[in-house]
């Protein structure tokens, strides 16, 4: 979708500056005096300026949101292979509890990455039943069965008693970070914005398009320009998009948590 988005953009402002050439040649030289081109100018440079803005802040805002959503993913997993470590660390009456939560974990990569080739682990739920995005009801079922095993721990001496508390302050955690990674796999709409800040830009190159030259070279720097401008569009659309894309974030964190917990 993102790629679409970057293509629209590129059309969009090519039509406006070949717009504003082809309305240069029809109007009268009377519209074209040295006071109306000056007046051009400005507003033309009073567009570019809070374009450039615009754009400029949307760019940092979309690099931050996708590296938090990074650092929540990394975090999900290691918060995952911990309390896995705990449950192992606990004795052999939590291997179910660890099972499950190794379904729970190849169920999550299938089902984020359906680009990549599926983990297998026996007795993990069907990937096409998981909804794609927002919180599945399915995975949420097998999280929960696993707290609900935490909470039953049970402890003879003080050693276990240690361990059943570290468990369920790891499960804890893993809950935390499972939100917080459904709220950024969820991204920005950028919808509204998108639109109004397009239009700006079209406005820019139909601008640009009425005081080029008619030449060769000013076809080649309103071309650059064009494809600088709806490059920048597409990385804003695709950094709000943090698991599609060309920056989408990686399933390594997650593939090594998984190996972790089988080994």
């Amino acid at each position: 979708m993102e790629i679409l988005y970057g293509f629209g953009f590129l059309i969009l402002f090519i039509v406006a500056a070949i717009c504003g050439v082809a309305l240069r040649v029809r109007l009268h030289e009377d519209h074209l005096s040295q006071g109306n081109m000056d007046a051009l100018r400005l507003v033309t440079g009073l567009l570019v300026t809070f374009a450039a803005l615009v754009l400029s802040l949307q760019l940092s805002t979309g690099k931050q949101a996708f590296d938090a959503a990074n650092k929540d993913r990394s975090l999900y997993a290691a918060r995952l292979a911990r309390l896995d470590q705990c449950l192992r660390n606990f004795g052999t009456e939590m291997e179910p509890a660890r099972r499950i939560l190794r379904q729970y974990t190849a169920a999550v990569i299938a089902s984020t990455w359906t680009s990549e080739p599926a983990p297998v682990v026996d007795g993990m739920p069907d990937i096409s039943k998981i909804a794609a995005s927002g919180e599945d009801q399915g995975l949420k079922a097998l999280i929960n069965e696993v707290g609900l095993m935490v909470d039953g721990l049970t402890s003879s001496d003080a050693l276990h008693t240690n361990m059943a508390a570290r468990c369920r302050n790891d499960y804890t955690l893993v809950q935390e970070s499972r939100w917080a990674v459904i709220e950024d796999a969820n991204g920005v709409s950028r919808g509204s914005f998108s639109r109004i800040v397009s239009v700006w830009l079209a406005l820019v190159f139909l601008s640009f398009g009425l005081q080029i030259p008619r030449k060769m070279l000013g076809a080649v720097v309103l071309t650059i320009g064009v494809v600088a401008v709806a490059s920048v569009m597409f990385v804003i659309i695709d950094l709000h998009i943090p698991y599609g894309g060309m920056f989408g974030i990686t399933s390594s964190a997650m593939r090594e948590a998984l190996a972790d917990m089988t080994r």
